[in-house]
């Protein structure tokens, strides 16, 4: 969709200072937690979406028409409450589609009328065995639009999040989505896996949804996971031949289980970061 004359883009914009400096957000509420159910500050985007001739209501009609069925069972396995999540996770939907059409691509506009299945289903499906993992604090690798990880985080995944992304209009929509939506414990900072800063403490979670090879992202990994800690990768249907390609992981890494998605080629698989 054409933009008006006059306007400034979105992703030409800088952010503040303070963000630029720390690379964190502000936030309201943690996921899960008892109050309103209704997020936070919604309304700015929906202000920015009907300056640039993106009408609201189409946004609600493509919120409406999802399968939200499919993803309560997974909300339901984890221990979240419906009531708490679902309208954050129709509210993320939203801001989704407004800043992937007023600002700058995200997603693939191919994607926005298969949002959920494609996106929210594909992310939440292992959700309760990520919970089971016992990690609290996780590392998101390529965080793109917030998949899986700010899913994760509203089903109450994690009590801590770091994600990592290289491209700024991506980071600035998450920064923008994180505070918009009262989440807490996420931070967000805009580099590459390889240079990202030591951190205080190894993490006990990591996740990574169709980035690098198997074997790269696991090399990656080694040094961030803590012993004993757990990656977990969703991978395309080539995943037995990436692990067989380059073998190299096995040194420090061991695979513990694959979790097949129903309705998607998508598996999700489970490594145990060794102990030595």
């Amino acid at each position: 969709m054409a933009k008006p004359a006059g306007k400034r883009p979105e992703r030409d914009r800088k952010p503040g200072r303070d963000s630029q400096r720390s690379g964190q957000s502000t936030f309201a509420k943690r996921p899960g937690q008892s109050g309103s159910s209704r997020p936070a500050g919604g309304s700015a985007f929906s202000r920015a979406a009907s300056s640039r001739g993106l009408r609201e209501s189409d946004v609600d009609r493509i919120v409406r028409s999802q399968p939200w069925n499919l993803i309560e069972p997974h909300l339901a396995a984890a221990g979240a409450d419906p009531t708490i999540a679902l309208p954050r996770l129709r509210a993320f939907v939203k801001l989704v589609i407004s800043w992937n059409r007023t600002n700058s691509n995200i997603m693939s506009k191919n994607d926005e009328g298969r949002i959920v299945l494609r996106h929210f289903a594909e992310s939440l499906a292992p959700a309760k065995w990520l919970k089971e993992s016992g990690a609290a604090s996780w590392l998101d690798f390529g965080s793109g639009a917030g998949f899986p990880a700010i899913p994760l985080a509203i089903a109450g995944v994690g009590s801590s999040w770091t994600l990592v992304e290289s491209r700024r209009s991506k980071t600035l929509f998450l920064r923008k989505s994180i505070q918009d939506l009262g989440l807490v414990g996420i931070q967000v900072v805009n580099t590459r896996l390889e240079t990202l800063e030591p951190m205080p403490e190894k993490v006990d979670g990591f996740t990574a949804r169709a980035t690098e090879s198997l074997a790269k992202t696991l090399a990656m990994a080694s040094a961030l996971v803590r012993p004993g800690g757990n990656a977990f990768l969703w991978k395309g249907s080539k995943w037995l031949a990436e692990m067989e390609a380059d073998p190299d992981w096995r040194s420090s890494w061991s695979m513990d289980e694959a979790m097949p998605i129903a309705d998607n080629q998508a598996t999700v698989i489970r490594f145990t970061r060794h102990s030595t």
